[in-house]
């Protein structure tokens, strides 16, 4: 448990440290271009910057064992997480609308457009690399947080791409107006990412049972060892977090001893743990 969390605190702190580096990167060019979009990429890593930032906390926090006042862990501190990333990137989505509309209705001018594509391929860049990594330890782990950070993150690198076209565009034909329509298009796509994000976060707030493909392999583990018991029934699961509890009754014969017992359901919650780590088991044994 102590690595996951090292390997968690570790992914959370690299997307803090590229986060901040562009928000300067973005901002410079934002000011010194006059660009809304670049502004709205700026914007959009700030808001990536809070998420990481919760995102650190969230998977240092829910990493804590079990105690007294939480005997079940604290993995939900990961879903409530990523409700407040959520309402983060709506909030700063609905900014950008409006500032982009603004634009368009007053008039404005663009300089130094160069400064402002090279910082947005730099920008593209860094976050492939980082939400690639990202993306990997959430899968490891399966992290929430990191897994909502990762997408913030590939959020980044298509609109940061837009943004890298549209001024590419802007800069050939002169068409000024480019820049605060794909600023809106860059919204647009924010508060797509934001539902997603809130819809997995509220499926596992209300205890939602774990993915099909997940069950699917704990019914595959049973059926191996189907020769060792009768039936089971009563099989249930959700998500805490990165943790999965999982918990089932096995029918076994009558003539089977308690120690046997104990150590077959040992076993299985053995293989469960292997395919599916941060897996937490209870089976109830239950004579023919």
């Amino acid at each position: 448990m102590e690595q996951i969390r090292k390997k968690k605190r570790r992914a959370a702190s690299y997307s803090i440290i590229s986060n901040s580096t562009l928000i300067v990167l973005k901002g410079i060019a934002g000011f010194v271009t006059g660009s809304i979009s670049i502004i709205a990429e700026s914007i959009h890593s700030a808001v990536d910057l809070l998420a990481a930032v919760i995102a650190y906390v969230a998977v240092s926090y829910s990493s804590n064992p079990p105690d007294k006042k939480h005997p079940y862990g604290h993995g939900k501190i990961e879903n409530i997480a990523g409700a407040i990333e959520a309402i983060l990137i709506f909030a700063a989505a609905g900014y950008i609308i409006y500032e982009s509309i603004l634009k368009m209705t007053k008039g404005f001018e663009l300089e130094a457009l160069g400064l402002g594509i090279f910082v947005m391929f730099i920008s593209v860049v860094v976050n492939i690399l980082v939400s690639r990594y990202l993306l990997k330890v959430a899968r490891e782990t399966s992290s929430i947080a990191l897994e909502a950070d990762a997408a913030h993150l590939t959020t980044d690198v298509y609109t940061s791409l837009g943004v890298f076209a549209g001024l590419f565009a802007v800069k050939l034909t002169g068409y000024n107006i480019l820049d605060p329509i794909i600023a809106i298009a860059v919204a647009l796509f924010i508060i797509r990412a934001a539902y997603l994000i809130t819809k997995k976060t509220v499926l596992d707030l209300v205890d939602y049972s774990i993915p099909d493909e997940e069950a699917e392999k704990i019914r595959k583990i049973l059926k191996e060892h189907q020769d060792k018991f009768i039936s089971y029934h009563k099989f249930r699961s959700r998500k805490s977090g990165s943790e999965r509890q999982i918990d089932l009754h096995l029918v076994m014969a009558n003539g089977i001893s308690l120690s046997d017992a104990h150590k077959f359901c040992t076993h299985i919650e053995k293989d469960i743990e292997r395919i599916l780590p941060g897996s937490i088991v209870t089976i109830h044994v239950e004579p023919a």
